[in-house]
């Protein structure tokens, strides 16, 4: 409950104020106002006597941020600027004052014009004292995604901790402002004290002891939060009896060997995976002749749960010593690359060590990891619960096992020329002009097909994944990235000079391309030298975006035809199936259709129709499988839920279940495949301190309970549901037959002979 009082001074008087924490310096109190700080607002209202009572007698004054594009409060110095150089945070005391959270921005500046910004996500309830670290500051500073839950109580004070980008002349700080972007309706909050102080205190009260000494987050507890050996081997016993039961009541007889559906219309059997377009709808058909939905599991492996320990043993309460149990399972690594995925993140390499490997024999026992025991309980895992495929990032093993089929990814690394597009959060695009890279495609190629090129059970390859096909925003410069980066490298990048011949092919002369650009190019010379910079696209000069298009179409040809020419030659029996998009442009999809087997889309949405226009899709006549999705939540240990993070967990399945409902419903799409296994570790995972909760299974090895529940019934009814679609297939094509029309499927198989996939129509192999 707030009071808002009239008699502001009387209460001022007779109610203390909260007392600043330890080692604060307050600079002003918009409680008891002085002339010593500037306070300018824009959109915003702060009225003069407003003091208000919190339920929990704290005295604040309430600022109300107004509908508009930016509303803002801005606190400046009387005079000159602020010098705070042995400070490490800004302290503000703040509450919402509203039932909900708010998202604040805090930008403080200095007399450079350098900034520092923080985005704060002000949850309902009591004040608490906000920090923001005076330098560049976040959870990836520390090694992981995303850091422990916030606020947090530190010596009995409430504190929200929060993250910064940039960097600022501390000695010279001229003005704080905090806003709202575009606030829908008025928003309010309430203010007390806004000063400097240390926030190192903070900050190692924050992570440390964040691991116990099973891997789990300290700051929380859920269902499956083990606290005893005992409770491991105890979960592990009642999830034996309940797979047993789940494995006995698999319709077997419904499915053929690589659980395809025997029961519906058959189709021929080429003795491989295969594509095949029958009455509007696309299938996937297993090597015995049956339709095949894939339901994937990404990451399915023992060994990629390690997290690095080197430097921050402080954030872990129990790692054992030399010597003790489970110091085995310690190792050594680094991913310090240097890609985008890795900027700004601390603790990136030195010494790690793996809880899910020593959670594992803490609940069999024996001397160590068993790998054979391993693979047998995590294929009865994923069959009881209703998964057929393998996905990217698995464990060899499960695929030589010759139960479940799967797929493998073709990562192609060499010294190939590559190209930025601004994205490059796995590095630049690879150069595919270059020469190089189809050594580096070949070689990648003859590996991958080494041991898998006459194995039914592998439904296909992967050209690489998540490759950073355009920028990371949503405009012209964004969409034709892969254009701008081309044309500002230099001449000795094969791209380059493939993009100039083609521009010089076209226009002939600087005065043909300046009239087409609307530029002055005064000799050809100028575009060879390193940082030229095209003009943006425009309706007056529609040429720049034809040439745009017509270079980025080239280069994607160029890209998949490589790996196709090399994956026919060397397995010639399996799928390509496409580029696992995260981000694409039109001209890279219709080359992936032209030269792949499918089209393959990573997509962190609610629903695959949010992920990409599949009117467009339909239009390109492919196949389409969704290769990366998930749902994640907070309340399970991990502190990020992902992309598309929920508020609970008991939302994922419900979420899963729709996703799968409306990839069902899109006659294009052959399958789904969920990322991941595991949750990643809490202090984050080695390749780039992800720590998502988005695992089938925690760091326990113990299955969340009740999503795999819903998810085994989600899966288990799209396979009932695919049974259907084929039957009704089957009674069309036997009308049409019977009535002496068209035969019954369109004679559409995959690749049209175009690439890769000459032989891959429906008439098998």
């Amino acid at each position: 409950m707030i009071r808002t009082l009239p008699a502001l001074f009387a209460l001022l008087f007779a109610t203390p104020l909260m007392a600043a924490p330890a080692g604060q310096q307050t600079l002003f109190n918009f409680v008891r106002p002085a002339d010593v700080v500037k306070v300018a607002t824009q959109d915003a209202s702060l009225p003069q006597y407003n003091a208000e009572q919190t339920a929990e007698g704290e005295v604040l004054r309430r600022i109300t941020f107004n509908p508009a594009a930016e509303p803002s409060l801005v606190l400046s110095p009387q005079t000159g600027a602020w010098d705070w150089s042995q400070s490490s945070a800004m302290s503000l005391r703040i509450q919402s004052a509203m039932d909900w959270a708010l998202t604040l921005y805090v930008k403080v500046q200095s007399a450079d014009g350098k900034v520092l910004v923080s985005r704060i996500d002000l949850p309902a309830g009591p004040a608490q004292t906000l920090l923001i670290p005076l330098q560049a500051n976040s959870p990836l500073s520390q090694g992981m995604k995303a850091g422990p839950p916030m606020p947090m109580t530190v010596d009995g004070q409430r504190v929200l901790l929060a993250s910064s980008a940039g960097d600022i002349d501390r000695s010279q700080v001229v003005s704080v402002t905090l806003s709202m972007i575009k606030p829908n309706a008025a928003q309010s909050i309430l203010l007390e004290r806004f000063g400097v102080q240390d926030s190192e205190p903070v900050l190692k009260a924050a992570y440390s002891e964040l691991v116990d000494a099973y891997g789990q987050s300290t700051r929380a507890r859920w269902p499956e939060k083990v606290s005893s050996d005992e409770q491991l081997k105890a979960s592990a016993a009642k999830e034996q009896q309940q797979l047993k039961g789940w494995l006995a009541d698999r319709d077997k007889s419904a499915l053929d060997q690589y659980g395809g559906w025997n029961k519906g219309p058959a189709f021929e059997a080429s003795g491989f995976f295969r594509t095949e377009k029958r009455d509007g709808r696309w299938y996937l058909v297993t090597p015995q002749g049956h339709p095949f939905y894939s339901l994937g599991v990404n990451t399915v492996a023992p060994d990629n749960n390690q997290t690095y320990v080197a430097g921050r043993e402080w954030m872990f309460a129990a790692l054992p010593k030399a010597g003790e149990p489970f110091d085995k399972y310690y190792g050594s690594g680094d991913n310090r690359t240097g890609n985008g995925a890795g900027e700004g993140r601390g603790f990136g390499a030195g010494r790690w060590y793996d809880f899910y490997g020593a959670n594992l024999q803490r609940t069999y026992g024996g001397e160590g990891f068993d790998q054979k025991r391993w693979v047998s309980h995590t294929l009865d895992r994923l069959q009881a619960w209703g998964f057929n495929t393998v996905g990217n990032w698995s464990d060899p093993d499960l695929a030589t096992a010759d139960r479940v089929p799967y797929t493998l990814p073709l990562s192609i690394v060499g010294d190939y020329a590559s190209i930025s597009t601004g994205t490059d959060w796995w590095g630049g695009m690879p150069d595919p002009f270059d020469p190089r890279f189809a050594m580096a495609t070949e070689r990648a190629v003859a590996i991958a097909a080494r041991d898998h090129r006459d194995d039914p059970w592998l439904i296909g390859y992967f050209a690489d994944n998540e490759l950073a096909w355009a920028g990371p925003g949503d405009d012209a410069k964004s969409r034709y990235a892969l254009a701008y980066g081309t044309l500002r490298m230099t001449t000795d990048v094969p791209a380059k000079r493939a993009f100039l011949k083609q521009l010089r092919d076209k226009y002939r002369n600087e005065e043909g391309l300046s009239k087409a650009w609307g530029i002055h190019l005064a000799g050809w010379e100028l575009m060879e030298d390193p940082g030229f910079e095209p003009p943006m696209p425009s309706p007056e000069h529609p040429e720049i975006e034809a040439d745009f298009k017509y270079f980025q179409k080239t280069f994607a040809d160029a890209y998949f035809k490589t790996i196709a020419d090399s994956l026919k030659w060397h397995a010639p029996n399996q799928l390509l199936l496409g580029g696992r998009y995260a981000v694409s442009t039109p001209e890279a999809v219709a080359s992936c259709a032209q030269y792949c087997d499918v089209l393959s889309f990573n997509m962190y949405t609610l629903k695959p129709q949010d992920g990409y226009d599949f009117a467009a899709l339909r239009a390109l006549d492919k196949p389409v499988l969704i290769t990366e999705f998930n749902f994640g939540s907070t309340d399970r240990g991990p502190f990020w839920g992902g992309v598309t993070q929920l508020a609970r967990e008991e939302e994922r399945g419900t979420a899963y279940a729709t996703f799968l409902k409306q990839a069902m419903a899109e006659p294009s799409i052959v399958g789904v495949h969920w990322f991941q296994y595991l949750d990643q570790p809490v202090t984050g995972r080695l390749l780039d301190g992800e720590n998502g909760h988005f695992g089938l299974v925690g760091i326990t090895d113990i299955p969340f309970q009740g999503f795999v529940d819903s998810v085994r019934k989600s899966n288990l009814a799209a396979v009932d549901q695919l049974g259907k679609e084929a039957q009704k297939a089957k009674a069309a094509s036997a009308a049409r037959d019977s009535g002496g029309g068209k035969p019954g499927h369109d004679g559409k198989g995959t690749g049209q002979g175009a690439g890769h996939a000459g032989g891959h129509s429906g008439n098998g192999h």
